[in-house]
């Protein structure tokens, strides 16, 4: 099976997270991992809670937006004013290749408040894109160091 681990993460917490799945799903074939960056992402708080609330979209480096290679397919974003970072609503603005394919997605968050909005809105613009297979898991930010919880939200979603 080759996965693809698609993140972004500005504090670190959502790549916390992304490494521990990235290690999960390498014990069942080829990861993938392919972090967003966005050169034009604000230092304030309250600057990238308006872009996040108004599901801005945010200029990222380069990187491969054809994920038709790939079996499972993750998505990770901290929750920013109730949804994805505006790195990741660039990302899935220009993706392609979801058609049939498994989809898990993931978020850090803080008070939690907006957390499944966010995962709803991820989950709609992936299916309309013809994804329709998605399992979903959320670590507070708290717990992102914390491998063994991180790891055991995991294999729980993932039916272990």
């Amino acid at each position: 099976m080759k996965s693809a681990v698609i993140y972004y993460s500005y504090s670190g917490n959502t790549k916390q997270v992304a490494r521990v799945l990235s290690e999960f799903l390498a014990a069942k074939g080829e990861v993938v991992q392919i972090e967003l960056i966005a050169p034009d992402e604000s230092k304030s708080f309250l600057v990238q809670c308006r872009r996040a609330f108004s599901h801005a979209r945010a200029k990222i480096t380069p990187v491969n937006f054809d994920l038709s290679g790939f079996d499972l397919i993750c998505f990770g974003t901290p929750v920013w004013a109730f949804g994805p970072a505006p790195a990741v609503n660039t990302y899935l603005d220009n993706c392609r290749g979801l058609e049939g394919k498994e989809i898990i997605l993931f978020t850090t968050y803080g008070s939690g408040t907006g957390n499944k909005r966010c995962l709803k809105f991820m989950q709609d613009a992936l299916g309309k894109k013809g994804a329709n297979n998605f399992t979903r898991f959320s670590i507070q930010q708290g717990k992102v160091k914390d491998r063994e919880f991180v790891l055991s939200k995991i294999k729980e979603m993932a039916g272990f």
